[in-house]
């Protein structure tokens, strides 16, 4: 499922317009964004949390080269599964 499809399976789930719909689900993913960006964690029960998470600085090595490589430090999101979510996905 892409964005569009999800706008499109809101909208007609809460019976509204796609342009509300897309609306919520830019909010949505914007405050997450922003959020997780400034280092705060987001968590919604059930679903699941996202939050920012720091790698330290590594050697890393090319494959094909075999040349060596130096990766700096970087932060990347990090998702963690909720309970509810988990038990969905495995059919529980």
């Amino acid at each position: 499922m892409n964005k569009r499809e999800l706008v499109d399976a809101i909208a007609e789930r809460l019976s509204g317009s796609k342009k509300e719909a897309a609306e919520a689900v830019d909010a949505v993913l914007d405050t997450i964004q922003a959020t997780v960006a400034k280092g705060e964690k987001v968590a919604i029960t059930g679903f699941g949390s996202f939050e920012k998470a720091d790698r330290p600085a590594r050697t890393a090595r090319n494959p094909a080269t075999g040349k060596s490589i130096d990766v700096p430090a970087t932060s990347v999101p990090k998702f963690k599964a909720g309970a509810d979510f988990k038990n969905l996905v495995a059919g529980k």
